[in-house]
């Protein structure tokens, strides 16, 4: 049936000011790190009245930028991995063994989503400062304590999501696997993940952006030489000023490897996130 001109019109429209309300924002951050500071701190202007780099320049002077880009790309490239590996594993007995506590497993794995992260804020601190006093473990303000604590909330999700698309992978070619002389684990890495790979990637870029964007624990838990950088823009705010020219062209610099890294990623996230779907 051809639509009615009056519903294409419509969603066009609908999709026209979706657009613009999601690039506004990102507008006003270009346009803001190409003003002086003084244009910045004056009068608000869609266009600037003079284009300057500066801003560019300058941002890696007031802050150790390149470092907390550093700390942030390793705590999540690794913390990212390490949930996916380990959630592999839980995913693959809970989706193909049948144990007992199986089913309490899966209910305490998606129990702890219903935590907010806060409570489990001060925990963490008191048995980070613990383990450096007795056991000389130097996890607070360290790069793994930051990682150990993204894999607190990253693994249970992980898990679970990864136990529905696993179960979307047929049995048969488990089957078939040990038929070809393949054991159970043979056949989960030769067979199960490659077949359930965009659910992996999908939850790994859910994993890499949960870390990449955390700011609560990151604020505690680190110092001033792994700082990430969601914690770390807070530099460019001091007492006497605040270089908002400098914090967006430090948010648009930073934002370009995740971007880029998500486009070439997107159609395994598509896939992903209807690969567990239906059975």
């Amino acid at each position: 049936m051809r639509e009615p001109t009056w519903f294409v019109w419509s969603r066009r429209i609908g999709l026209t000011l979706l657009c613009a309300f999601a690039l506004l924002p990102v507008w006003v951050m270009v346009t803001t790190s190409l003003k002086p500071l003084g244009d910045v701190q004056g009068e608000f202007r869609w266009f600037p009245s003079t284009v300057s780099l500066d801003a560019f320049v300058e941002m890696w002077r007031t802050i150790p930028l390149g470092r907390y880009f550093v700390n942030s790309l390793v705590v999540s490239v690794i913390a990212s991995v390490a949930s996916v590996a380990l959630a592999l594993l839980a995913a693959y007995a809970v989706s193909r063994y049948r144990f007992t506590g199986r089913q309490l497993f899966s209910v305490t794995v998606l129990s702890t989503q219903m935590f907010p992260g806060i409570l489990f804020l001060l925990p963490l601190f008191v048995i980070f400062v613990n383990l450096g006093r007795t056991l000389g473990i130097d996890l607070y303000g360290s790069r793994p304590g930051l990682i150990i604590t993204y894999l607190t909330f990253t693994l249970p999700f992980a898990v679970w999501m990864l136990v529905g698309y696993l179960d979307s992978v047929p049995r048969e070619l488990d089957e078939a696997a040990a038929v070809d002389g393949n054991g159970p684990m043979g056949a989960f890495f030769r067979v199960v993940v490659p077949a359930a790979m965009p659910g992996i990637i999908a939850v790994l870029i859910y994993a890499f952006m949960t870390a990449w964007g955390e700011v609560l624990f990151a604020s505690v838990l680190t110092d001033e030489s792994t700082r990430t950088l969601a914690v770390g823009l807070q530099g460019y705010a001091t007492q006497n000023n605040v270089y908002w020219n400098q914090i967006m062209a430090a948010s648009l610099t930073v934002s370009v490897p995740v971007v880029v890294g998500f486009l070439l990623l997107q159609r395994y996230l598509v896939a992903g996130l209807t690969a567990g779907s239906v059975k």
